[in-house]
């Protein structure tokens, strides 16, 4: 009798994980810059995490990721803001904005090849 081993943490038991599973992790990954324009761009992530998070450990890893990250963004903003008395902040804050839509598209596209994506200096906050 042969029994199915589960390689990984995705859904099938496959190492690869599945398309719909792609597309989530790409939609972690890219709906914190859509979550941006109202200004809590880790709404997103954790809007994701939540929900298909639940369906799979794959996409609940993706949505980790960017979640952290976007908590780091939001973070680097608020300095960034805080640093604009002193104006120092004016050029921070395009760089730490330039810098999460970058590596944010880099992230989704290794997403949706089913490849795993760590942001680097990250913290993660969210394990």
């Amino acid at each position: 009798m042969e029994t199915q081993q589960q390689v990984g943490s995705f859904i099938t038991g496959s190492p690869v994980p599945t398309a719909d599973e792609k597309t989530w992790g790409m939609i972690a990954h890219l709906s914190g810059l859509a979550a941006s324009l109202i200004g809590f761009s880790f709404i997103g992530p954790l809007i994701v995490m939540l929900t298909k998070g639940k369906e799979s450990p794959w996409v609940e890893q993706q949505a980790k990721e960017a979640l952290n990250f976007q908590i780091v963004v939001f973070g680097a903003m608020i300095i960034s803001i805080g640093l604009m008395a002193v104006l120092v902040g004016f050029c921070l804050a395009p760089l730490v904005g330039l810098a999460a839509v970058v590596l944010s598209v880099v992230a989704g596209i290794k997403a949706n090849n089913g490849e795993m994506y760590r942001y680097p200096a990250n913290i993660r906050l969210i394990k």
